[in-house]
């Protein structure tokens, strides 16, 4: 079958070895020094080992391979003890991988072995409520209605609102790094949706601010995302990071991608970080 499976670019890869921590599965090991994929039936395609790799060798392709099989998987992590089931649990749980998740969690329960308790946030179904139908799958991707009051909304405002834009472009795919309104700035570093959900967007995120915009769940490139943001915070003096992203659990990458960019730019720059729910509000 075609399926998405991990791709390792021998000519980049230097045998670190910092992706085999991140593969619980046990699909990569260390041989000829070099990080080689050993079983198609161990890699589920969801490139955990990506963000650590150091020098982009790792990344995601579509070919033909073997169905991921999560039995046999279980079958090798069980033997690795604990603390690695839990890596594997919060693996599938983070990437809202709840079938896998559940058929895990019924290997070990019917192997008398106990569930550990995971610190990922879990995207559990959600049940039906006001009105909406129950949903299985990721609850950023649920759809619900949000109720508005029809007069706010109809009212005229007192005063034209102005932009608080200062550059343009604001994508990060986009963006170049050696732009200069990146000097001595301070940046938002903001998730895609966060501005249709925020009505004080401008006037309470991005006042003073540059402003880099990405989504962590769609966007397909996140290892160049990284290394694009550490050549930002490696080239210019940056005085401070807002993070503004969404409650939904899978939004919260955008804290990992500048966590990672940080680590490798190795620059040390206050980072403040906003929740914004879907109803509007800013936490």
């Amino acid at each position: 079958m075609k399926r998405k499976i991990i791709s390792i670019d021998e000519n980049k890869c230097t045998g670190c070895g910092q992706c085999i921590p991140d593969c619980p599965e046990g699909a990569l090991q260390l041989i000829d020094g070099k990080a080689r994929l050993v079983s198609d039936l161990f890699c589920d395609g969801l490139g955990a080992c990506i963000g650590t790799c150091p020098e982009g060798a790792i990344s995601v392709i579509e070919r033909e391979a073997e169905p991921y099989d999560e039995k046999t998987v279980m079958e090798n992590i069980v033997r690795q003890g604990e603390a690695v089931i839990k890596a594997h649990l919060e693996h599938l749980a983070g990437h809202g991988q709840m079938d896998l998740y559940d058929e895990a969690v019924e290997y070990l329960k019917g192997h008398t072995i106990a569930v550990p308790a995971i610190d990922s946030p879990v995207c559990h179904p959600q049940p039906a409520h006001a009105g909406h139908p129950p949903f299985a799958a990721c609850p950023g991707s649920a759809a619900r209605s949000i109720s508005r009051n029809t007069a706010a909304i109809n009212r005229q405002p007192s005063e034209k609102t102005e932009s608080e834009l200062r550059q343009w472009p604001v994508q990060l795919k986009l963006l170049n790094p050696a732009a200069p309104y990146f000097d001595n700035a301070d940046l938002l570093i903001s998730a895609d949706c966060v501005p249709f959900a925020c009505a004080g967007f401008h006037a309470e995120l991005l006042r003073d601010r540059i402003v880099i915009i990405f989504c962590p769940k769609l966007d397909s490139d996140i290892d160049g995302y990284i290394t694009k943001l550490a050549e930002i915070f490696s080239r210019h003096a940056i005085n401070s990071i807002l993070l503004a992203h969404m409650e939904v659990p899978c939004c919260r990458g955008v804290r990992f991608v500048v966590d990672q960019a940080l680590e490798r730019s190795g620059k040390k720059i206050p980072v403040t970080e906003k929740t914004i729910t879907i109803q509007g509000g800013i936490e």
